[in-house]
């Protein structure tokens, strides 16, 4: 056999190598962040306690990292296009695990939230870059299955992160919870260095620094406002300040992107129908999603009286509801289409997240664990529904900036939805007049973060029968390579 003829015969293999490989790569970031964010949610109570502070007001831990991640986001593809992939995505990793062992040396909530800011930093350019690279990489017909085995290792996170969380904050110190960061991140930048190649685009236009400061200015601002409404930690007129100050930031901002022909994160692109639905639908669905983190572990630790560690094997549930779903999302989406799948089952996800409202201190575990296996089982399916079909019909060129939009609005989401379960937890308590929390307190936020996440449909809806086939394997793989949908920017 000729050496042509070898390696003709060869490349097939290599390829699917390296499409098995690669996401199991990105997947070790995703696992680290992911059991970051899932270990500190189990301990919040236990880290107010050390701090002496309000268990309510720790979930500026929570949003500060979420807050931190919206506002980096955007330099993720503009970055790895200029300094290549993997230096971007090492050196991300390196920062996060910077930031995780600062947060464990801290000593007050202001320096846990600068920490956490930081790791924000580090995290901001791990999972785009990675989201990227994986994009470019995999055909659109295997995107799916990709993303499967991307999000298998990754969702190891959260189901290790409640029992580990609890069991830390339980029978030791939750210091140790971000110190388990380091051998992971470790792990990552040594498997991004060895099997990831430093891609880069060239890039004609220059980087959007008036449009990166306003928009980072305006969603912090309108985020930290939010955050504080109805909360007491700020006086009213400073809150209103920084709500009318971010509103008009970023009015500021839509005006700019509509005026330029490369803003830096390019609205433009809500335009393609499928990309559109998957950014504004899964932003209301994410918000109500975003808030279980924070309210369960509350819920079941000081409205139900479970030390961190029962609550972290309870919470584990979903989590592992959502590992069974990655085995089983392709085919469902194969067989009935991507508009009746997100329909169907964002009143199934509603469903399961307004029965949480109705747990109560007598309900067995085995019922709560049971809902919220089932639960996270229906959620991860519309999670991968969102991911893949949100590229049906971006073309090649366009990826990094669709990933930069997409990730930001993901992020942003799940900021709101803790930020609204904090919100309607404060106004519950001060409604009820009660001091503390109670069991019952839990309910009213639950069956409006259901309603929230239902509201998503009305963006699904107008979705053609066929959207998205192409990627969900419904209709073969074109034969040649189809032009895709490419949305220019024009200056209005």
């Amino acid at each position: 056999m000729s050496p042509v003829s070898r390696m003709a015969s060869t490349m097939p293999e290599a390829a699917r190598t390296r499409q098995f490989l690669v996401p199991l790569i990105v997947a070790c970031a995703l696992f680290m962040e992911n059991l970051d964010s899932t270990v500190i949610a189990t301990s919040l109570p236990a880290i107010a306690r050390s701090f002496h502070e309000d268990p309510l007001r720790l979930n500026l831990a929570i949003t500060s990292y979420l807050l931190s991640l919206g506002i980096f986001i955007p330099l993720s593809g503009w970055m790895a296009d200029r300094f290549g992939a993997r230096t971007i995505f090492c050196s991300a990793i390196v920062v996060f695990t910077l930031g995780s062992i600062g947060c464990s040396a801290v000593n007050s909530l202001p320096e846990l939230v600068l920490a956490r800011i930081l790791q924000g930093v580090g995290g901001a350019m791990m999972v785009p870059v990675g989201r990227l690279v994986i994009l470019r990489t995999i055909p659109k017909s295997d995107l799916v299955n990709a993303m499967a085995w991307l999000t298998v290792p990754a969702l190891l996170g959260p189901v290790l992160g409640p029992p580990i969380g609890g069991f830390i904050a339980t029978f030791g110190s939750w210091r140790w919870i971000f110190l388990i960061n380091i051998p992971i991140g470790i792990l990552g930048v040594a498997l991004a260095l060895t099997f990831i190649e430093n891609t880069k685009e060239e890039r004609a236009e220059t980087f959007d620094t008036y449009g990166f400061v306003i928009v980072s200015l305006g969603v912090a601002a309108t985020m930290f406002g939010f955050e504080n409404v109805g909360r007491g930690i700020l006086p009213l007129p400073a809150i209103t300040a920084l709500l009318v100050v971010g509103i008009v930031l970023l009015a500021l901002y839509y005006r700019h992107a509509r005026a330029v022909a490369s803003p830096i994160i390019d609205i433009s692109l809500l335009r393609v129908q499928t990309f559109g639905a998957s950014v504004t639908g899964g932003f209301l669905f994410r918000m109500g999603i975003g808030a279980l983190p924070f309210l369960t572990p509350m819920m079941l630790q000081l409205g139900f009286g479970l030390t961190p560690f029962a609550s972290g094997m309870i919470t584990f549930a979903g989590a592992a509801g959502a590992m069974t779903m990655k085995f089983t999302a392709g085919p469902i989406i194969r067989r009935f289409g991507y508009r009746p799948v997100l329909l169907t089952n964002t009143f199934i996800c509603a469903f399961f997240m307004a029965l949480y409202g109705f747990f109560t201190p007598e309900t067995p575990h085995l019922v709560i664990i049971g809902t919220l296996l089932v639960g996270g089982f229906f959620r991860s399916l519309q999670f991968t529904s969102l991911n893949t079909i949100a590229y049906a019909d971006i073309q090649t060129p366009s990826m990094s900036r669709a990933t930069t939009l997409s990730s930001v609005a993901q992020q942003l989401s799940l900021s709101f939805g803790v930020g609204v379960g904090a919100l309607l937890l404060h106004m519950t308590l001060v409604m009820s007049g009660k001091p503390v929390l109670t069991a019952s307190d839990f309910s009213p936020a639950y069956f409006i973060i259901a309603a929230i996440g239902l509201t998503s449909v009305l963006f699904f809806w107008p979705l053609p029968p066929n959207a998205g086939d192409e990627v969900s394997g419904r209709l073969p793989a074109a034969p040649v390579p189809k032009p895709g949908i490419e949305v220019p920017h024009t200056a209005d």
